[in-house]
């Protein structure tokens, strides 16, 4: 099988690669700024290059990893255009892309389409669509954009992605920790962790298909705050540092406002037939493992 990967430098878009390439698909991928002499150079936004590079490829899947994930970076006036551009327009340019070759296409989407309300855990079908910042907006209009190009579509929400080489809620808790300060992490936004490796196993395992729809895809282990997540991180870690429980209305360092309830369903999955994520308490301790701090 021939598989087109984008955002191939990226935390999740290596994973990806990996995982095509152990099972013997012929992967190419793509990055803005390729890391990897096998990573060919492409900037999404541009149609005509990604028309041409996509076609070249003969790709009978396509993953778009590819997304301005710079949360907070987004709610800048000066980036507003360029977020929009990667996030809804490069997706359009994928997915027209993809279609003219006649490969499926899977779009790796996020809990913050959602409005963050109540504590009820979202279903895909769910129709409370009301993203609180710039990145959710865009990643939402990302959504519609390839469902209106494309009937050969999974769309994969997922949540709190860490993974080897990228930034990450991890990677910062365990730095932070070394310095000894006193962390300070909100216990009051919920959902669950995923590693990239994890979430890689699943993708590889759903353009072997033609289940397409709209999936929610994360660990197991249940829905955690952020505060527990740190607290475990800490602890498997072993670095011994003292974490406070705020409150978001007293967190002051993020400019983007974020979901209380990340909380994502996942029961469609199993209905599919996919294999369920592991615990992400594994997952953090293969991942501790892996990466260097």
């Amino acid at each position: 099988m021939r598989v087109f990967v984008t955002g191939a430098s990226g935390q999740l878009g290596r994973d990806v690669m990996k995982e095509l390439r152990a099972r013997g698909h012929e992967v190419t991928g793509c990055a803005r700024n390729p890391d990897d002499e096998a990573i060919v150079l492409l900037d999404i936004t541009d149609g005509d290059a990604t028309s041409l590079t996509i076609a070249n490829a003969r790709p009978d899947a396509v993953i778009h990893c590819a997304a301005w994930t710079d949360v907070d970076g987004a709610e800048d006036a000066g980036n507003r255009e360029a977020v929009y551009s990667v996030n809804v327009t490069g997706t359009q340019n994928v997915a027209e892309a993809a279609e003219e070759c006649g490969a499926s296409l899977v779009y790796i989407s996020t809990d913050y389409v959602f409005s963050g309300r109540g504590t009820k855990p979202w279903k895909p079908e769910d129709d409370d669509l009301a993203p609180l910042n710039h990145y959710g907006e865009t990643k939402l209009a990302g959504e519609r954009a390839a469902a209106a190009i494309t009937d050969r579509l999974f769309i994969v929400r997922t949540s709190w992605l860490f993974g080897a080489g990228g930034k990450n809620f991890v990677k910062a808790i365990v730095r932070a920790a070394w310095t000894g300060r006193e962390l300070r992490v909100v216990d009051d936004q919920v959902g669950t962790p995923t590693y990239t490796r994890d979430l890689a196993v699943l993708l590889a395992d759903m353009i072997e298909t033609e289940k397409y729809g709209c999936y929610h895809a994360t660990n197991e282990g249940g829905y955690i705050s952020w505060y527990d997540f740190a607290c475990e991180i800490v602890r498997q870690a072993g670095t011994g540092a003292y974490i406070t429980p705020v409150s978001t209305d007293k967190y002051d360092l993020a400019k983007a406002a974020r979901p209380g309830n990340s909380r994502l369903d996942k029961s469609r999955l199993t209905e599919a037939g996919f294999t369920l994520l592991p615990d992400w308490r594994e997952a953090l301790k293969e991942y501790l493992k892996e990466e260097e701090f």
